[in-house]
């Protein structure tokens, strides 16, 4: 995981899979990386899997955002995220365009 801090947003990437094997610590790292900004950028660009308990730490780091009246961005999705937040219709929970790359488009 990468951390980048810049013009008073938090950009955090991922590089480990959005698992249950690592949904406890990635929940520490948001909800920290969340109480440090006022908004908070999620690169997940390079997450390979995700599996439910990925998109349950997703949301639970959305809703607590918008409770602190902060800003939580995903700014990148891997072809895993995207296909999973496609299969369970959630996109517009996070509010958040999702890039379909002109090959998958069609």
């Amino acid at each position: 995981m990468e951390n980048d801090l810049s013009a008073g947003v938090h950009r955090m990437s991922l590089d480990q899979d959005l698992t249950i094997y690592h949904a406890a610590a990635l929940k520490e790292q948001l909800l920290e990386s969340l109480g440090q900004t006022q908004a908070l950028e999620l690169d997940l660009s390079r997450v390979a899997e995700i599996d439910t308990s990925g998109i349950q730490l997703l949301m639970l780091a959305k809703r607590e955002s918008v409770k602190r009246d902060k800003e939580l961005r995903i700014v990148a999705h891997s072809p895993a995220v995207s296909e999973l937040m496609d299969f369970y219709n959630i996109a517009g929970f996070f509010g958040d365009p999702l890039v379909i790359p002109a090959r998958d488009a069609a």
